[in-house]
C-alpha cells in the first residue's frame, strides 16, 4: 500500500505561554536532538543598587531538523524586516 499523507491543521492557542529572554545561555547537541538554553537578566531589589543576574528561563529542545529549520526562517525573516542578521558576529548588535 503506498504512503499517504494526512492534511496537518494549524490551531492557534491563546493561552500558549509567551517567555521573555534577554538572551541565549548555549546550546548542546545530544543528537538527535538540539537544546538551546535562554536566559534573563534578574534584578534583587533587596539592596540599592540590585545585582543583576543572569537567570535561565527557558530550556527549548528540538530535534536537529526542527532546529535547522528555525535558524533558516530566523535569518529571512530577519533580513525581511532590514535586520542584518550577522551584526551580532560584526560585533556591532544592540540591545533593545
Amino acid at each position: 500500500m503506498p504512503a499517504t499523507t494526512l492534511p496537518v491543521t494549524f490551531t492557534d492557542d491563546p493561552k500558549a505561554p509567551e517567555i521573555f529572554v534577554s538572551g541565549v545561555s548555549g546550546f548542546f547537541a545530544p543528537l538527535p536532538n538540539v537544546v538551546m538554553t535562554f536566559e534573563s537578566a534578574r534584578v534583587d531589589h533587596s539592596t540599592t543598587p540590585g545585582p543583576v543576574t543572569r537567570q535561565v528561563v527557558l530550556r527549548l529542545v528540538m530535534s536537529v531538523p526542527a532546529a535547522q529549520n528555525l535558524a533558516l526562517e530566523l535569518h529571512n525573516f530577519l533580513t525581511a524586516q532590514g535586520l542584518d542578521p550577522t551584526q551580532a558576529a560584526k560585533g556591532s548588535a544592540t540591545a533593545q
